[in-house]
């Protein structure tokens, strides 16, 4: 079957849910060196790294497993000014860092009239660069405000494709509906977009992988971001196990091999629960590590135990050394969805238009 999908690039539910609850260890490994070769086919040695600016924790959600949750009283909040995140920016850039991705909580404070001046600066400053925002929930109308102000790419976790796992996940309030509307809003809007999941998160089972499996063949994101849980102590989850390490990764190589051309990090949670998180995750098929550029708003905490150096020059020097252990190497280029240094002829995402009909 895992030839099948390298092959074919999708699967039926049902063959996900028998990959996913009958793969062996040798299995695992089998998914993991092909996803490997394949990322090197595609993308050589190198491994992009995007510069995170954690802006701000205030969050109206109240999701139940996020320690930045609207619930949690005595989390101290913080807001960063836009010439705090220019600087943090600055710092970023002169490390090589030429992707910005502005993270935070979902924040009523950020309007359009605060966030398109902050962007337009960023791109006035760094004209180089590319800005990937993950905001959480917004208007169609403002995903259309930040992209003509110069965002090109919005991260959107979609958390799981099941819609009662949804509401396990998250209050009534918050809509599982219009979490999807937002990511086809987004495209729509003409972003590289990025969903993904936490892996073993409460009242996850094969099944609702499944469900995230068949999604992910279907919406196609340019980026990917799936990490394991880990639970806060702040949260209605603090009491529930990690997510599966061993399960983590065999996902991310699956969806290499679903997904040829995603750009797919090796997520701090990753590195956070197995030692040689990063190296394991590019083992995998990973491609693209996001070190924090403001390491020192240690209230961005979404799980306990996260991963924080001094600072982002600490950070890439680590990161380089795990990396390398891997025959790879970071690069500071924008690593733009597409292969843009490729012939079209030799352009793997033109094989990427299959239909899944004949996986049913």
């Amino acid at each position: 079957m895992l030839d099948r999908l390298a092959q074919q690039q999708c699967l039926s539910w049902k063959q996900w849910h028998t990959l996913l609850t009958m793969a062996t260890s040798a299995d695992r490994q089998y998914a993991a060196s092909m996803a490997f070769r394949l990322t090197r086919a595609i993308f050589g040695h190198q491994i992009y790294y995007r510069g995170i600016v954690e802006f701000t924790n205030h969050c109206r959600c109240n999701c139940r497993y996020c320690g930045i949750r609207k619930g949690n009283a005595k989390l101290q909040r913080y807001r960063l000014s836009s010439e705090e995140i220019v600087d943090a920016c600055a710092t970023g850039y002169s490390l090589g860092v030429r992707t910005f991705v502005l993270q935070g909580g979902e924040d009523p404070w950020y309007t359009d009239e605060r966030l398109v001046p902050l962007i337009a600066s960023l791109n006035e400053h760094f004209p180089q660069a590319a800005i990937t925002l993950s905001l959480g929930e917004r208007s169609q109308e403002s995903y259309k405000n930040l992209y003509a102000a110069g965002a090109r790419r919005y991260l959107l976790r979609h958390e799981t494709a099941n819609p009662s796992h949804y509401r396990q996940l998250h209050t009534q309030s918050q809509s599982f509906w219009r979490r999807m509307n937002c990511l086809y809003a987004l495209r729509e809007a003409g972003y590289q977009v990025g969903c993904g999941m936490m892996v073993g998160s409460p009242g996850q089972g094969m099944e609702q992988l499944a469900d995230d499996m068949v999604f992910l063949q279907e919406f196609r994101p340019e980026m990917l971001g799936i990490g394991p849980f880990l639970p806060h102590h702040a949260t209605p989850f603090h009491a529930c196990p990690p997510g599966r390490a061993d399960l983590t990764l065999f996902l991310l190589s699956l969806c290499r091999l679903m997904l040829p051309a995603v750009l797919l990090p090796a997520t701090t949670a990753l590195r956070t629960l197995l030692p040689r998180g990063l190296a394991r995750g590019v083992e995998a098929g990973c491609n693209v590590v996001m070190p924090s550029m403001t390491s020192q708003t240690k209230g961005y905490a979404l799980y306990d135990g996260k991963v924080v150096t001094q600072n982002l020059a600490a950070t890439l020097h680590l990161m380089e050394e795990e990396v390398v252990t891997t025959g790879c190497t970071l690069t500071s280029a924008r690593g733009d969805y597409g292969y843009e240094s490729q012939p079209e002829s030799e352009n793997p995402s033109a094989r990427m238009t299959l239909s899944c009909e004949p996986c049913e």
